[in-house]
């Protein structure tokens, strides 16, 4: 055996081979495959006899020891014998398939040898599922995660349906080594998340095969087929046989069952089923189907009514995990982010939210949802994560949950809110979905026991009555008993779940419970809350003004007209100097003027303030002192040099009148040029814009034209000059330069400066 700390893929053995000499082989290898056949599995005998019994027995014996045998392999001759072997595999698959489920109709088996081997091998088989799902037994005995992945998907040791008959079998007791065996599966091999989504669309085709039986159709987006033309002869489920009602149900119910332990146990496959409509088409099938159903098993004629019960349970188990599975789906995938405080809650608080709405139109399996898992839960829990949440919407949803009630003629059971945490929420139980005993109080055993079933009052109603149905019973209650009030009869109604022949034959034979016989026979019916007015709740800017006729008996009505007020016109408005009147009181004050005030004998003049001297006006020419800061001559001077006026200057004036007779001059020169010489000489003008453009070409820096090159020369035979041969002298080194010859240096210049892709 090679060292440890190796992947079995890797190592090599070496053992004898048939000659007796040693060879090496690869620890995964079909030579190291021990020969054991392994028995497929038969499922226990319903009728019981002995002989049955003992054949299964020893059947279920042989499995028994060969799968022992297989655990009890060192790690690589277990793998080797898991890979190689077929005979295994057909064995596993066997059990899978035959194995009897807690919701089959053939009873548990009498004979206790037969349940004791029977749970034998149903613990041999899920461990040798168990260590076929596991890469790392010990640091020493293990196979490279990607090597293993490769070995389960390739050799098909587990595929989707596999894993699903796992859950279902085994689900009860081991999900958390379920969970963490397909967790490892997925992890290991990512392809069966392929497989998955494309078993999605085979789901889905098990609720439309029902649907087709049942003769019902999907409508709109829900449809994956078109309309067959022969559809209408197909039998409903109120005309189909019963042998074929009953297979319907059944199959509901198997599938319905496993798709629910899939998802809870393995929740990371929520997404997968999430992102293909499937919650829409579950909510679809359910309001068609599930009515409709329920019709068929209440109102067709059974000959065994006990069998007939436990159709309804497995009907409504059916229905209870479907709502299970949509509460699920919403729970992993919208909800568990938000409570988890991830990014893009507000995202996932949307998608919640739009597919509540999408649930209104679905009446029947809204009120079925919101009875389990109120949504006024979720909407509370996303109010207080999101506090941005649109108080419009949710309301709308509320209301629409409300009108669901409604609409199926149900009452709405009332219990307080209870906020579901992250890992309780799947776990909301429902008082719609409680088990009903049998008569004689003998619980459910077997597979009954694993069944739920709505509460139903003697009558077979099962949901509360509607107003006018409310109304109805009332009057016929009290046509017979016309002393009693509404209130006690109300209150009868509903203690008997509104059967009114059960309330009356209870009143007369005097048979009520406890809490009806207490209460007063008199009571009257308890008053509806009025609904408050709108006026008198609502707020206005102008509430308890001059005008509030809401608030006010009286009001001033000559300070109301309609248009314009009657008796004006605008020679009127103009002519009412009213407000002059009032501003006259105003500027009167500003006439009084007191030039003198004539002094009474004995009065004096400090009242008036007569005496008062202000000598501020001499204060302030008597605190300047004039010249007192002024500087003397000697500083003036030192501070700005003297400067000989122009007019007093005399020795300049010689040089300024010689210039002025120099430019003089000059002036009379131009002005006898111009006079003297009308048309100037045609080649001195010539000259001067020679001159001129010269001076240009330099300041421009501008090159002659060279000369035109010689190379052509004269005829053969003639000679030819000394220009000729240095220009073709000078062609012929230089001829690489131009034309075609440099096409490669000038793509290669073009390429370097980006012009050309590489």
């Amino acid at each position: 055996m090679a060292c440890a700390r190796v992947p079995l893929d890797e190592q090599q053995v070496t053992e004898p081979g048939s000659l007796g000499k040693e060879q090496t082989l690869p620890a995964l290898h079909p030579a190291r495959k021990e020969e054991r056949c392994f028995v497929p599995y038969k499922s226990p005998p319903e009728d019981g006899s002995p002989a049955e019994a003992e054949a299964f027995l020893e059947h279920a014996k042989f499995i028994t020891e060969d799968l022992d045998w297989l655990l009890a392999l060192p790690h690589d001759k277990f793998w080797c014998q898991v890979v190689f072997d077929e005979s295994l595999q057909r064995c596993l698959d066997s059990y899978l398939h035959h194995a009897p489920r807690g919701l089959d109709l053939a009873p548990l088996p009498s004979s206790p040898a037969v349940v004791d081997m029977q749970r034998s091998v149903h613990r041999a088989v899920f461990l040798t599922f168990l260590r076929m799902a596991t890469h790392k037994e010990s640091k020493e005995n293990f196979l490279t995660p990607a090597v293993f992945g490769e070995i389960i998907y390739e050799n098909f040791l587990f595929d989707i349906p596999k894993i699903l008959d796992l859950c279902v079998l085994f689900g009860k007791g081991n999900s958390q080594l379920l969970h963490k065996m397909i967790e490892n599966i997925f992890t290991q091999q990512p392809s069966y998340y392929s497989d998955l989504i494309e078993t999605v669309p085979t789901v889905l085709q098990v609720f439309d095969t029902i649907l087709d039986k049942c003769g019902l159709f999907c409508e709109g987006a829900a449809a994956m087929e078109p309309l067959k033309l022969n559809s209408h002869k197909q039998p409903t489920a109120m005309t189909m046989s019963q042998q074929d009602l009953v297979d319907l149900v059944l199959y509901l119910c198997d599938s319905t069952t496993t798709i629910h332990a899939f998802l809870d146990i393995f929740p990371a496959a929520c997404s997968s089923f999430h992102s293909d409509g499937f919650l829409a088409r579950l909510t679809s099938f359910y309001e068609t189907a599930v009515p409709d159903l329920e019709k068929a098993v209440r109102k067709r004629n059974f000959d065994d009514k006990g069998f007939q019960e436990d159709l309804w349970k497995r009907l409504s188990h059916s229905c209870r995990k479907i709502v299970e599975m949509a509460h699920l789906l919403l729970h992993h995938t919208c909800l568990q982010p938000i409570l988890e405080g991830g990014e893009n809650m507000q995202t996932f608080a949307d998608e919640l939210l739009q597919h509540f709405t999408s649930f209104l139109p679905e009446k029947r399996f809204l009120s079925d949802y919101d009875e389990q898992f109120p949504i006024a839960d979720d909407i509370s829990l996303l109010q207080q994560a999101l506090p941005v949440i649109d108080e419009t919407r949710t309301s709308y949803l509320l209301q629409g949950v409300e009108s669901a009630w409604d609409s199926v003629g149900r009452r709405r059971p009332h219990r307080p809110i209870q906020h579901r945490g992250a890992a309780g929420g799947a776990a909301a139980s429902s008082s719609s979905f409680k088990l009903q005993e049998p008569e004689g109080g003998a619980s459910l055993e077997g597979a009954e026991a694993m069944m739920d079933v709505p509460r139903k009052g003697n009558d077979g109603a099962g949901c509360a009555a509607s107003e006018a149905e409310l109304e109805s019973l009332l009057t016929c209650i009290r046509e017979l008993l016309p002393d009693l009030g509404e209130g006690f009869l109300l209150a009868c109604l509903h203690e008997y779940d509104y059967n009114s022949e059960l309330v009356i034959n209870n009143i007369l034979e005097d048979r009520l419970t406890p809490d009806l016989d207490q209460m007063d026979r008199a009571m009257p019916r308890p008053v509806k809350e009025k609904v408050a007015d709108v006026l008198d709740v609502r707020s206005n800017v102008f509430d308890d003004d001059e005008f509030d006729v809401f608030r006010r008996d009286q009001v001033d009505m000559s300070r109301i007209w309609k248009g314009r007020r009657k008796g004006e016109n605008a020679r009127e408005t103009l002519n009412d100097k009213q407000h002059i009147a009032e501003q006259k009181a105003r500027y009167q004050a500003y006439e009084t003027v007191v030039d003198e005030v004539v002094l009474e004998p004995g009065e004096t003049g400090e009242a008036y303030e007569l005496d008062a001297y202000d000598d501020e006006y001499d204060d302030t020419y008597e605190m300047s002192q004039v010249g007192a800061n002024d500087l003397d001559g000697d500083s003036l001077l030192s501070r700005r040099p003297f400067t000989v006026p122009q007019i007093l200057r005399k020795g300049n004036k010689p040089e300024l009148e010689e210039e002025e007779e120099e430019d003089e001059e000059e002036e009379t020169l131009q002005n006898n040029v111009n006079r003297d010489q009308f048309v100037q000489d045609p080649a001195l003008l010539r000259e001067r814009a020679d001159a001129r453009r010269a001076a240009m070409h330099q300041r421009k820096g501008f090159r002659p034209e060279p000369r035109p090159s010689a190379v052509a020369g004269q005829p053969k035979g003639q000679g030819q000059n000394k220009e000729t041969l240095l220009d073709r002298r000078k062609k012929e080194a230089h001829k690489g330069r131009g034309a075609n010859h440099n096409r490669r240096n000038m793509a290669d210049r073009k390429r370097n400066k980006g012009m050309i892709p590489s």
